[in-house]
């Protein structure tokens, strides 16, 4: 996973930092799956082919354990919280594991058509446009679902759970 110059790192002893600090990737992967719909009307360059690789692999393999995080840990232990803050969030909490399940087949359509294009070095002009459309709706979903995280739920987590509930949390993401 590439390192950023300057960027602010968290430690387990701050899961939602840590979740947030995976925000940044997210984006980062993002921005590198736009770039590579940008020009995959062009035949694959290498430079082109190693940034679409890494990102499909991030997408691939650490995003689902970012989902667990939030929703095997985090999200049912601010459901156990008696707070109006808390209270007011569930809807919240309820749409975001809806964008985790509404992205699920947006990045396995992304993943077939990226492999496509990395072993094949092109795709049809339908497909072409398939992988686009696919990528701007993530882009579009995850800058409203991270906002909602990094400004109210994360915030929220951190002032509200007891750090016996953080200690766990950063216990149970550990080994993801």
């Amino acid at each position: 996973m590439p390192v950023q110059i300057g960027a602010t790192t968290h430690s387990f002893s701050d899961p939602t930092g840590l979740l947030s600090d995976c925000h940044r990737r997210i984006e980062m992967f993002l921005g590198t799956l736009e770039a590579a719909a940008a020009v995959l009307d062009c035949p694959a360059t290498e430079e082109t082919g190693r940034a679409l690789e890494s990102a499909l692999r991030y997408f691939g393999q650490a995003a689902p354990k970012h989902t667990a995080d939030e929703e095997a840990s985090l999200f049912p232990r601010l459901r156990q919280i008696h707070h109006p803050d808390v209270q007011s969030a569930f809807s919240k909490l309820e749409q975001l594991e809806e964008d985790h399940r509404w992205a699920a087949p947006l990045h396995v359509e992304v993943e077939r058509l990226g492999a496509q294009y990395l072993s094949m070095g092109n795709l049809s002009d339908t497909e072409v446009e398939e992988f686009r459309k696919a990528v701007a709706s993530l882009a579009s979903m995850y800058k409203q679902h991270i906002n909602v995280e990094d400004e109210l739920v994360f915030p929220l987590a951190a002032r509200l759970l007891s750090d016996a509930d953080k200690s766990a949390i950063a216990d149970e993401m550990a080994p993801r």
